[in-house]
Parts: C-alpha cells; sequence; structure tokens
C-alpha cells in the first residue's frame, strides 16, 4: 500500500446535522485514481489473491465464532462493478456463511410495506458475512430521480436509515458501504462492450440508457445520500472504480482492516474432546 494513500481519505465526512453536505462532493474523488496500485493488473490481482486468503481466514472466524455479523454494502451505477467485486473479492473465501442478496425493483408485495421491510429480513445473522448487491439506498436513488420522492420524504428515509443501520449495529452488525465510482466515460464504454458483444446481451437492458441520461441527476442523488447517512457506526468509502483490478483491492482492504478491528477469534477448545479417539 502506498505511504502517501491512506483508505480513509477516500471516507465520506460522518453525518453531522446534515452541515458536511457542504464539505463533501463527488468531484473531490477521481474515479480513475489508483492510489493503492504500481499500475499493474497483474500486480493488483496478485494482491488480491493475498488479501483474499487473510479474508478467509477471517470469514471463517466470524462463522465459527456465530457472534458477530458483518454487512458488506455495495452501491454504483450501472457497469461500476458490483457483481465483479463480489467476485474478485470473494473468490477466495469459502462460502460457508457467505450470503450475496442482489436488490431489484420492489415487488408489489414490497410496495405494499414500508421501505426497510424488505431488507431487514435479509440483514445478517450471527456469524455470518452479507453482501448487499445494491440495498436499501436504491429507494432513496431512484425514486428521487423520478421525481417521485421529494425532499421532506427524502430527508426522512435518510433519518430512517440511519436509524435502522444504528440498530442493526447495536444488536452485534458491523457496517461497511463502499459506492462504486465509475466515470461516466468509462461507464460509456462498459455499455457499448455489451451491446457489441452478443454474449453479454443478457447483461443490457435499453432502460439502462435511460439511466444513463440521468447521469447528473444520480451524481447529486448519491452526493446528498451519503453525506446524510455516512456514520462512524456505517460509513461510506467512495472507491475509484474506473480500473477493475484497483476497485477490487481497495474494496478488499478496507473489508480487511474492518474484521481484523473485531479481533475475531475461534472458539475455545471443548474439553469434552480431549482424549476422544476416532475408532
Amino acid at each position: 500500500m502506498s505511504k502517501q494513500a491512506d483508505l480513509d481519505d477516500f471516507r465520506v465526512p460522518y453525518f453531522d446535522d446534515g452541515k458536511n453536505k457542504t464539505q463533501f462532493s463527488l468531484d473531490d474523488f477521481d474515479p480513475g485514481a489508483k492510489p493503492f496500485s504500481n499500475g499493474s493488473k497483474d500486480s493488483d490481482r496478485a494482491r488480491l489473491s493475498k488479501i483474499g486468503l487473510r479474508l478467509d481466514n477471517l470469514q471463517e472466524r466470524l462463522h465459527a465464532q456465530r457472534e458477530r455479523r458483518v454487512l458488506l454494502v455495495l452501491q454504483g451505477m450501472d457497469t461500476s462493478g458490483k457483481d465483479g467485486t463480489i467476485r474478485a473479492v470473494f473468490h477466495e473465501v469459502d462460502p460457508l456463511g457467505l450470503r450475496i442478496v442482489p436488490f431489484k425493483a420492489p415487488t408489489p408485495v414490497e410496495l405494499a410495506h414500508d421501505f426497510l421491510w424488505r431488507v431487514h429480513s435479509q440483514a445478517p445473522a450471527a456469524g455470518e458475512l452479507t453482501i448487499f448487491n445494491r440495498s436499501h439506498y436504491e429507494d432513496l436513488l431512484v425514486p428521487t430521480v423520478l421525481g417521485e420522492l421529494h425532499a421532506d420524504a427524502f430527508e426522512r428515509r435518510c433519518c430512517h436509515i440511519r436509524q435502522f443501520e444504528e440498530m442493526l449495529v447495536c444488536s452485534g452488525t458491523t457496517i461497511l458501504k463502499c459506492m462504486l465510482h465509475i466515470s461516466k466515460e468509462e461507464q460509456r464504454a462498459r455499455l457499448q462492450a455489451r451491446i457489441d458483444d452478443p454474449q453479454k446481451h443478457w447483461k443490457f437492458d435499453l432502460s439502462d440508457l435511460d439511466a444513463r441520461k440521468q447521469w447528473d441527476a444520480y451524481q447529486s442523488v448519491y452526493r446528498d445520500a451519503l453525506a446524510a447517512t455516512s456514520t462512524e457506526y456505517a460509513p461510506w468509502y467512495v472507491i475509484p472504480a474506473d480500473s477493475k483490478t484497483h476497485r477490487n483491492v481497495m474494496v478488499a482492504e478496507l473489508l480487511v482492516r474492518t474484521l481484523d478491528a473485531l479481533k475475531l477469534e475461534y472458539p475455545p477448545e471443548k474439553e469434552s474432546l480431549k482424549g476422544v479417539k476416532v475408532e
């Protein structure tokens, strides 16, 4: 890791009654930055493999201990790499105790409840590391951009999210939130690649172009949402995502640091097993 760069340089300032809204801007973060890389994709992949082994050990301790819970939230514009991040970062990790939850547009049944109803049941259980591929933040972003959620309702939902996440933390959940920050030009290239490759057509929908037309609106809402919900107990980090390999390294480094801080240990040995011989 570069001596000049620090992971906390990419943390969104903690919410303080809305005061940090004027201090935080996505424009302050370069989507093409590679602060923890020498620029080589092979080097990034080698480093990620090494981090992955450490992550596997920590996740095994988490699952064996069955006391703590960890939630990783991944958000980002289309093509920012949420799926790719999950595949790469957890490549070395035993799937036991690991759960991935993708959130799509709410169903009619989900819409008939409060917006956090469908999310709470997917929160990690004891000993589990859960990854939200998109999350409850979609219920801030999309309706606001579409003009369905106005300023007062937006602020109320931000307040409810802070309270919801605080409740999870008080119940033994550690929350890490990563916004995968991609540039508009890089998104254009990735969308075009999906269009040009028939084997990637399944990943593309014409509605993706409608969302792209709202790029500036989404960036604005992301800024406001992150500023209003980055807290000491559930921080947001802005991850430069134009480089896929570097993006993966940063998320993995953050996750390992987060798990290390939990001081996870294997459960104590069982006295009942002393002297037991398998025939």
